[in-house]
């Protein structure tokens, strides 16, 4: 199937037909990851997996890690300078 490049801001973009956003089942706003193959010479698009939490971690939790990452991201960040 041909497409052609468009202009999407600085970017460029191709569109997806629907049947292949369907089969993946895809929306506006899913994420995608876009790599090379081995060779460099074709693009591979794939969904992103969500995965979700190990056992024993909430949602919550994870809030609480993230906030606490934000707040300290600098002294973290010295800390790991060694």
């Amino acid at each position: 199937m041909h497409r052609k490049l468009c202009s999407i801001g600085n970017s460029q973009g191709v569109s997806i037909p629907r049947e292949m956003i369907e089969k993946l089942n895809l929306s506006v706003g899913s994420e995608v990851d876009v790599t090379l193959d081995k060779s460099g010479e074709r693009i591979i698009l794939e969904p992103v997996k969500k995965k979700g939490y190990p056992e024993g971690i909430d949602r919550e939790f994870v809030s609480q890690v993230n906030e606490f990452i934000e707040k300290y991201r600098p002294a973290l960040k010295e800390l790991a300078k060694g």
